[in-house]
């Protein structure tokens, strides 16, 4: 029986998708961080639940082939990196296997899978840091969070941050302390300091330093200002965010300019954006320009397609495919990400583009309701994956083709999996990275309208039949298919029932009919009366 602080012996066997190693031990799965396929180890259990148990390593025995050697102090310590200690080309394989199995044991599909994209640079990708600030032994210090936890690790040789910023965070730090800027405490809710978060245009290298704070402190850091503009040329924007809320939540809602411009400006798939400090942008750009390529590739766009671009953001990934659509119609929850998409595209001339501040679902409905033809639809929803309003929403709209972009491979391979049930084949998925040396992987999931049974239009000679017109009957599925096909639009049951009885077509017991006295039913608006009456006419059902 396995019980606290004992030891086992134990081989991994596997990965699990936040990157522990998992051993079995009569009969038990036990997670253990920072080992790899293949070690055997000696594992001090150290918390044991029903099912399952945690561990660390002991002794290693016999090391895995896949294991390298360590080059960060903090490794294992910082909530960063969880895969630093193995080959790049085991991650890979790991993370590649973390997709699959999503989509395959937890989705039940078959889709084609691509093999995983590999990122050309393991190192200095990221273009922001967003470091939290402490109070230790009296002085500022900053770093990063450990992992599950608001503790930091003093620390900013992060090798995965573009190397200028540990000079920045070095100088912002010094100055804090001979300033004596209070920092801020999560548990006393008092101090000032809170993050410093930096941005880099990959391609511009304009630089970014927004320094977070529970009130506007642009005036004390006058100094600063001067200094970092001095010495490190390509800073061109210094700004004060504030928060003054106790949340986990890093940025606030109100931007003060201390220096230079309130953006920074980049290029994403050929188009200029910018950058403000709440603007969502993706943090490895030349990655995610391969990632919006296989999301344009899987959508397969004409120029007479419209797409709609669900939790767009600030617009990028359907901004990159504007030029090569009829319209493009973006939706967003958040204000400030609306602004930026919209200012992205008057940037970049783009004037087939719309953009709306909405919940994805809701907008999704309201495009149902409005009759909207939409080919094409991206979705690129949060960790937590797509709500069922916005899954039932997508299907009743029927687009021909869906991209899921995803960074949840579980939410996406569930997500997927409904959607098949609602009309929709998983035809291919293709894992990307990009975040190196950590646990986070990102999919892009192709799904196509599954086609409805093939019907064939037979020339009968009525008379010849004696039956009339009203006897030539289709189903109701049949007539529903027809109209799908040809214009792209679902009616309903009591809807084909009205319009039949409008003509006179006798119906033996309708059940779509309510069988109260005064049934108030809802009414077939009259651009749907024209499509069923179109159908009954290619099924000889009216003249």
């Amino acid at each position: 029986m396995i019980v606290k602080n004992s030891i086992v012996e134990l081989e991994i066997t596997d990965i699990s998708s936040d990157g522990n190693g998992v051993g079995r031990y009569e009969g038990m799965a036990i997670f253990v961080p920072q080992t790899a396929i293949g070690d055997k180890l000696l594992v001090k259990i150290v918390c044991v639940k029903k099912n399952y148990a945690y561990g660390i390593i002991d002794t290693i025995i016999v090391p895995s082939n896949d294991r390298i050697g360590v080059d960060c102090d903090v490794f294992g310590k910082c909530g960063g990196c969880s895969y630093r200690h193995i080959s790049y080309k085991s991650e890979l394989l790991v993370k590649d296997n973390i997709v699959k199995d999503a989509f395959t044991r937890i989705g039940k599909l078959n889709p084609a899978f691509t093999p995983i994209l590999a990122c050309n640079e393991t190192e200095n990708y990221r273009n922001k840091a967003q470091y939290p600030v402490a109070e230790v032994d009296g002085k500022a210090v900053c770093g990063f969070y450990s992992k599950r936890s608001h503790r930091v690790v003093p620390f900013t040789a992060c090798k995965i941050q573009p190397c200028e910023f540990e000079k920045i965070v070095a100088r912002i730090i010094d100055y804090v302390n001979d300033k004596n800027i209070s920092v801020y405490n999560e548990q006393t809710n008092k101090g000032t300091l809170r993050h410093i978060y930096l941005r880099k245009g990959c391609y511009t290298h304009e630089t970014m330093v927004c320094l977070v704070a529970t009130r506007n402190i642009s005036e004390e850091i006058s100094d600063l200002c001067e200094m970092l503009v001095s010495e490190f040329l390509n800073i061109k924007s210094i700004v004060v965010n504030v928060n003054d809320k106790n949340t986990n939540a890093i940025l606030g809602n109100k931007n003060y300019i201390a220096c230079g411009m309130p953006y920074i400006s980049d290029i994403m798939c050929g188009n200029k954006v910018l950058l403000s400090p709440n603007s969502f942008y993706q943090v490895n750009t030349k990655q995610a320009e391969k990632l919006y390529g296989i999301a344009k590739k899987f959508a397969n766009i004409t120029s007479d397609d419209t797409l709609l671009d669900l939790y767009c953001g600030a617009g990028t990934i359907g901004l990159s495919m504007a030029k090569h659509l009829k319209n493009l119609i973006g939706v967003d929850d958040v204000p400030q990400a609306i602004k930026n998409a919209e200012e992205n595209a008057k940037l970049n001339s783009i004037d087939n583009a719309k953009f709306y501040c909405s919940d994805a679902g809701e907008f999704a409905e309201n495009m149902l309701k409005q009759n909207k033809k939409i080919d094409v639809v991206i979705v690129n929803p949060p960790r937590k994956g797509c709500d069922m309003l916005t899954l039932n929403s997508i299907s009743q709209i029927a687009p021909s083709r869906v991209v899921m972009v995803s960074c949840n491979p579980s939410t996406a391979a569930r997500d997927c999996a409904i959607l098949n049930t609602l009309g929709y084949k998983v035809e291919k998925v293709s894992p990307v990275d990009m975040f190196p040396r950590t646990v986070h992987v990102e999919t892009v999931v192709q799904l196509v309208r599954k086609k409805p049974d093939t019907y064939i239009d037979i020339t009968v000679d009525m008379d010849e039949l004696d039956l009339t017109s009203s006897e030539a009957k289709a189903t109701y599925d049949e007539i529903k298919d027809y109209i799908f096909d040809k214009h792209f639009v679902k009616v309903s049951s009591l809807y084909i029932a009205q319009i039949k009885q409008k003509h006179g077509i006798i119906e033996r017991d309708c059940y779509n009919n309510s069988k109260k006295e005064s049934p108030k039913q809802p009414q077939c608006p009259p651009e749907k009366v024209t499509l069923i009456e179109e159908a009954l006419r290619h099924f000889k059902m009216i003249p």
